[in-house]
Formats: structure tokens, sequence, C-alpha cells
């Protein structure tokens, strides 16, 4: 290594600070993929994640004359395929027609605005991100002062110690990405402990939601923005999130530093996994008996 590829690594110093930043502000992102179901209401994260960019494509016009000159034998038919016979199905015997459905509406991202706890979700973590921001920026500028510095002495100094100097700034950088690294996954794993209390206390089935609906006899609730008409005593919105904020007005968030995959470890209280074994139930269970998909999750 030399002191010309030194400075190339230079331009990847920059990216250390977005890619850490990128990843702590998909605290729920997470919340949302690769989250293992985990609920995150769809505009109620702390931090708005960055754009994605979009990709245009430019269409190609096809030049009238040689699409109207084109043979049509040289159009791509559909094959003919085989048409296996298949069994007419039996009759089926007449059942009781399902109850009138009586409907309610909600607004989650309305209800999390009503939330103290997501507020306290919010104003914790979001202090973490914030120190973990201003800790990235400092070791940035350090680690440059530090390689400008080498610039400045290499005229004075030998290839070996050089070299020598290079390793000890690749060195910092991989353990500064590491340790960085490892502190954003901190703060997103917490912010998915303390989401998914939310999750669980609105969405469980003798939860916040079915609660109000049943107050109500509704057995259909639907999202707010998936309605485009309705009356005001259909929305449950604000009566939920006031039974939200009178039963669960604070969350667990592990401590700043803590990882929670050891406190998981840890068995002083139950996880992820003992969830998902109680939700699927005696194994060789039918498909059918499992509990049915959140209706909160389905919306996102």
């Amino acid at each position: 290594m030399t002191l010309t590829s030194l400075m190339r690594t230079a331009s990847a110093g920059a990216l250390l600070a977005a890619t850490i930043l990128v990843s702590t502000s998909g605290a729920h992102a997470q919340a949302a993929g690769g989250n293992g179901g985990w609920f995150v209401p769809k505009a109620a994260h702390p931090d708005a994640p960055a754009p994605r960019p979009v990709q245009r494509r430019v269409p190609v016009s096809v030049p009238e004359e040689e699409n109207d000159s084109a043979p049509v034998e040289q159009q791509q038919a559909p094959p003919v395929l085989p048409l296996p016979p298949i069994p007419a199905p039996p009759t089926i015997a007449k059942a009781s027609p399902p109850p009138a459905a009586v409907i309610g509406v909600i607004n989650v991202q309305a209800v999390m605005q009503i939330s103290s706890a997501w507020q306290e979700i919010q104003q914790v973590l979001g202090a973490r991100r914030d120190r973990l921001a201003q800790a990235v920026q400092r070791e940035e500028a350090a680690w440059r002062g530090e390689q400008q510095k080498l610039q400045a002495q290499a005229r004075t100094l030998t290839s070996d110690q050089i070299q020598l100097r290079e390793r000890h700034l690749q060195e910092r950088r991989a353990k500064d990405q590491h340790d960085f690294g490892n502190q954003a996954r901190l703060i997103q794993e917490a912010a998915q402990v303390a989401m998914h209390q939310i999750e669980r206390e609105l969405e469980e089935p003798n939860g916040i939601i079915a609660a109000v609906a049943a107050a109500h006899n509704m057995n259909l609730i639907l999202h707010a923005e998936q309605v485009v008409l309705h009356v005001g005593g259909q929305d449950i919105t604000e009566e939920v999130g006031t039974q939200l904020n009178k039963t669960l007005p604070h969350v667990f968030i592990p401590d700043d530093g803590v990882d929670p995959e050891q406190l998981a470890r840890s068995g002083k209280m139950p996880t992820t996994a003992d969830e998902q074994r109680q939700a699927q139930g005696p194994q060789q269970e039918p498909p059918a008996a499992a509990p049915n998909e959140s209706v909160l999750r389905q919306h996102h």
C-alpha cells in the first residue's frame, strides 16, 4: 500500500457518515423488510427514510414506417399448449350466511401521534441517533486530519514508515465502521423492541382495537386510507389513541449501549421466539388454525 492508495481511500471516508446515518434512520424499517413481521405504522417513523432514486426508463419509439411494414407472420403468436381435463367441483351444501358487516375505520398514523409511548420512543431514540451522528462526524474529521498530516510529512518519512502509517489509518477506518455500525444496530433493535409493544397492545385478539370495536359492535375494521367515505361514528381512531395512552403510557426501551439480542438470551423476559412458537401453536397443526394476519400489518 502506498500514499497514493491511501489518498484513493479518502473518498470512502465521506461514505462512513452517510452509511451510519442511513442505517440509523431506518430504525423501524425495517422496519419494517427483514424485521420478522415487526409492525411499523407507515407514516409514523421517527425519521422519514431517504427517498429512493427513481429509475426512469426512456421509451424507445419505433418508427411508424418500420412498425407498419413489419410482416404479420413475424409477430410472435401465443403458444398452443395442452389443456388437461380437470374434475368438476362438487356441490357444496348451503351454510349459514356470515353476520352483517358493521364497519369501523382507523387511522394508524393519527393513533401514533396521540400515543405518549410513541412520543417517548421518538424522543429517546432520536437523541441516541443524534449522538451517534455527532460521533461519526467527529471521528471523520479526526481521520481526515491524520490523513492530511501524513500527506504533509510524506517527504520526510521512509517508505516503510509511510506504509505503517497507512496501515494504521486503514485499521482505524475498519474499526470505526464496525463500532459505528454496531451502535446503529443497537438503536435499530431497541426501536423494534419498543414499537413491538405498541403493536401487540393494539392488535392482539384481546387488544385495544378489538376492545373498542366490540364496544361498538363492529366486526370489520378498515384503514382510513382505504376508505373513500365514512361517517364520524365509524372512526375509532381517537378512542383507540385515548385507550392506548391509558393502557400503555410508556414502553420498555433497552438502555443505551445494551444489546437487545444479549438481553433476549439472558432469559429475563419473553422473546420474539416465544411469541412465534405461541402463534404457530402445536406442531402439525393445520394452517387454517393459525391466527389471522394482523390488520395493521396488512396495511404495510
